[in-house]
């Protein structure tokens, strides 16, 4: 439920009392908006996001993430060029953190997310940030269990916890709205990119085999896919006559499957993580995930 307030009554200036109408209820049936809960479930995930990507308090779930995936490209392009920087694509770019520490590592990066309600967030944290720590939420307030007291409860978080704008972003950075599949299934997308980078991403298709196919297509001779994450499955349990089909393969057979469309495994790890935790939390989720490195193969 959203609620309206109104302003205070400004007392310096001269009031009409004949005009003025006192400040409603807040209780009052005409400033509450029925709000469809989806939505409410989206707007909360949205808030746990920020403090993942962007507030201090998230900076060990970037490490356990980010980290590796940026220590592996500065591995893998340690001779780029400032004046002619590779190219690298992150699907499912969320809030955009992710994809600007790409950038500011010395990447042309794009970032693409299909949500709106991401999109909105990020854009608002990338282009209308004037300084570091300028905003403040309270992420865990609706989280009612396993809290170990009231203040962990509602304690805040400041975001973000750089200036985006003045991080060292590379040119060409940018955030791009689309489904992954319609935007990059587009024949001036092949051959196109250096470097595909994939973070709790695969798992949100109807069909993994079409993100791989579409992943080794965009990816020039040679270039790279780094990928972390676990395999959830998002749609697996849709059992609806509306729903789309949910294609569930194991690690294994995930790996066969990029091998069969030209990709070779270079490197692969686990990686023990969280995902949007509370960390004052009594009860921690952890995903034991897999990092790979494959490499597109160069077609003879």
């Amino acid at each position: 439920m959203l609620q309206a307030f109104e302003p205070p009554i400004d007392l310096s200036q001269d009031i009409d009392l004949d005009e003025y109408e006192p400040p409603r209820d807040w209780l009052d049936p005409s400033l509450q908006y029925n709000v469809p809960l989806v939505d409410v479930d989206k707007v909360r995930c949205i808030i746990r996001n920020i403090v993942r990507d962007w507030a201090p308090e998230g900076k060990k779930e970037r490490d356990q993430c980010y980290k590796p995936i940026l220590d592996e490209l500065d591995r893998l392009f340690h001779g780029r060029c400032e004046d002619s920087p590779p190219s690298c694509l992150v699907p499912g770019a969320g809030l955009g953190r992710l994809a600007l520490d790409i950038s500011c590592l010395g990447f042309a990066c794009q970032g693409n997310e299909f949500s709106y309600y991401m999109m909105i967030c990020s854009s608002f944290i990338l282009n209308r940030t004037q300084v570091a720590g300028q905003w403040r939420i309270y992420p865990w307030i609706h989280s009612n269990c396993n809290s170990l007291s009231d203040n962990d409860q509602l304690r805040p978080v400041t975001f973000p916890d750089i200036h985006p704008a003045s991080a060292g972003i590379t040119e060409g950075f940018s955030m791009c709205g689309g489904d992954f599949i319609e935007v990059y299934n587009d024949p001036c997308q092949e051959a196109t990119w250096d470097a595909v980078v994939t973070c709790f991403f695969l798992d949100t298709a109807h069909n993994i085999v079409e993100y791989i196919e579409i992943i080794s297509k965009i990816l020039k001779d040679d270039g790279v896919w780094i990928n972390l994450g676990p395999l959830l499955y998002h749609f697996a349990d849709s059992y609806g006559p509306d729903d789309e089909m949910s294609i569930e393969l194991s690690l294994e057979d995930v790996k066969k499957v990029a091998i069969h469309y030209g990709f070779e495994l270079e490197m692969e790890r686990p990686i023990e993580t969280t995902y949007t935790a509370n960390p004052r939390s009594m009860m921690q989720n952890r995903y034991y995930a897999v990092m790979w490195t494959m490499r597109k193969k160069t077609k003879s």
